[in-house]
């Protein structure tokens, strides 16, 4: 049944379902939880909370409250580590201002934990993964490479620095992006994760009569996960994220084929991606700056292409 009231529901592949309540006030509602993809079951916690915040960030929302949920191992696995990732996701909650108020826990052979999420924003204000125009600038808050970097982890082909600077990645929140983001105004916002940059990209555009320009060198990467490529350390999404999205995509020839890698690389508690206006664009990289989010570029513009599909351009290329 249609419900006029459901601003965003399943019709786009979009970070959150929306519904307004008022003509002042709309519900956001999201829910994600995976397996760890860190040893450390605190860390493992506040990056899953971090991750399942950052869907009401990409909304344009404010999170209010989270619920617990939780498989877990009991008959094999330390009761321990489960209260260390439960700390791990209530601090991170804390530091959002989002107040837990349940969850719901099942016996499973395999550990997994993340959160229910409810938040709220104006239904005027709600951002969604389309709406870029012509002219509009792309915009990435945190590095590229996580899914890489995660993989020679658990390799042993990573020093612990290298670990730890991207667990730190990982486990911060998207909520100072997104108040930059409010605060400036843009047309789009969605956050990058499993699909990669190409493939959240490709919703930003689907359906639309747009097109991506990337521009390669300006993604802000954690560079380390180039060689690890090239080692052959890549996640088995990496290549399922390429083997869908490859057709709508071209990549110039000075572009290699481990740079194009991360590009495809699922993400874990990615940044936000946002279209802004030219007008907008510069000033939106300096706010965001402002706030501590160094990483801040502009990666690339939105085109008219009926074609709707996204190029990468290597530095010979860029304009």
């Amino acid at each position: 049944m249609d419900d006029p009231n459901l601003i965003v529901g399943m019709d786009r592949a979009d970070d959150a379902g929306v519904y307004k309540l008022s003509e002042d006030l709309a519900l956001i509602q999201t829910v994600d939880f995976f397996t760890p993809i860190v040893d450390d079951p605190y860390m493992f916690g506040q990056i899953a909370a971090a991750n399942s915040l950052s869907d009401v960030y990409a909304m344009g929302g404010r999170p209010l409250t989270a619920m617990n949920i939780v498989c877990f191992p009991i008959k094999t696995m330390d009761i321990s580590v489960l209260r260390e990732i439960l700390r791990g996701g209530l601090d991170k909650m804390k530091e959002a201002g989002v107040t837990l108020a349940g969850g719901h826990s099942v016996e499973d052979p395999e550990l997994k934990y993340g959160l229910s999420v409810t938040g709220t924003v104006h239904p005027s204000r709600v951002l969604t993964n389309v709406g870029a125009e012509p002219g509009d600038r792309l915009i990435l808050t945190k590095p590229l490479g996580t899914g890489i970097i995660n993989t020679a982890v658990k390799a042993g082909m990573a020093e612990d620095a290298l670990a730890a600077k991207v667990t730190h990645v990982m486990a911060r929140l998207n909520k100072s992006a997104a108040e930059a983001v409010q605060e400036v105004g843009a047309r789009a916002c969605t956050d990058v994760t499993g699909f990669g940059l190409l493939g959240h990209s490709f919703e930003m555009i689907q359906g639309t009569g747009r097109g991506i320009i990337i521009y390669a060198s300006r993604v802000p990467l954690f560079h380390e996960a180039a060689s690890f490529a090239e080692m052959g350390l890549v996640p088995g999404g990496t290549y399922r994220n390429r083997d869908f999205r490859i057709h709508q995509v071209d990549i110039d020839p000075d572009v290699s084929r481990f740079l194009s890698d991360i590009f495809f690389d699922p993400q874990t508690s990615g940044g936000l991606l946002v279209a802004v206006s030219q007008e907008k664009a510069e000033k939106l990289v300096t706010r965001l700056r402002e706030r501590g989010i160094d990483e801040a570029a502009i990666i690339g513009q939105v085109v008219n292409d009926p074609e709707e599909r996204i190029r990468i351009l290597g530095s010979q290329q860029e304009t």
